[in-house]
């Protein structure tokens, strides 16, 4: 039997309009990750915290992180998006820029460090997310009660013996229930390859010790959010997205 964990997925509405969009008042954690431009492959990463009302604050020092081959695009997240803007499909090698919720974290360890709240998921075998934009499941999870069988089910594991992989969190871009087949899947957070000196498909990747601390850190219950966006797109938005 099949079953899917769509209540891992904390997604609500897009705003009407680039002005009227805020971070939600609920959100008191954020991930801001700004790249030097729409090509760039690089990105700095650092995590803010609020109290109600209050102003953001850092919370430990900046770090590295690695983007897709072909640099950001705008993505389907909470965030508008600019009129005529190009956005991401699937394949492009860019990284969704936008605000995004995030979703549960998965790895290959019995346990991880993390808040109690959040969603943790030892993958085995059987554990599937579909990338195929000819597939019903698009950018979903499921877990399968036999193990694969289908071309489709097995080129579908989690579980490719790939150490980058070893520890994900998810990152929801064109997520359920607002799937959009071709708009981009299988967004996450995982650990770069060749110490940083490649670039991704589409995820946001960085060294095993600093993902490992944002995973500690993030707490669901404060719903915490990622922003990521080219430097001079972040400065255009911070005041009337109140951003960090």
């Amino acid at each position: 039997m099949k079953h899917f964990l769509h209540a891992l997925f904390f997604l609500f509405g897009i705003a009407g309009s680039l002005g009227a969009f805020e971070i939600p008042a609920e959100s008191s954690q954020i991930i801001v990750g700004r790249a030097d431009g729409w090509n760039a492959t690089h990105v700095t990463l650092s995590i803010h915290e609020r109290e109600p009302g209050g102003p953001w604050k850092g919370v430990g020092p900046d770090w590295t992180g690695r983007l897709g081959k072909n640099g950001l695009v705008w993505g389907r997240g909470l965030h508008p998006v600019p009129a005529g803007a190009k956005m991401k499909v699937e394949g492009d090698r860019r990284a969704p820029a936008g605000v995004f919720d995030l979703g549960g974290a998965w790895g290959y360890a019995p346990s991880i460090r993390k808040a109690p709240s959040l969603s943790y998921i030892q993958v085995t075998s059987r554990d599937l997310w579909f990338e195929d934009v000819n597939s019903p499941l698009y950018n979903q999870y499921l877990r399968l009660n036999h193990e694969p069988r289908t071309t489709e089910e097995k080129k579908a594991q989690m579980k490719q013996g790939d150490h980058a992989h070893s520890l994900k969190l998810f990152i929801a871009h064109n997520a359920y229930p607002r799937i959009q087949p071709g708009a981009g899947s299988s967004i996450f957070f995982h650990i770069w390859r060749n110490g940083g000196n490649a670039t991704t498909f589409g995820c946001t990747t960085m060294s095993e010790e600093n993902l490992k601390r944002l995973i500690a850190t993030i707490d669901p219950a404060r719903r915490p959010v990622y922003a990521l966006l080219p430097k001079a797109e972040y400065e255009q938005y911070r005041a009337a997205w109140k951003l960090p």
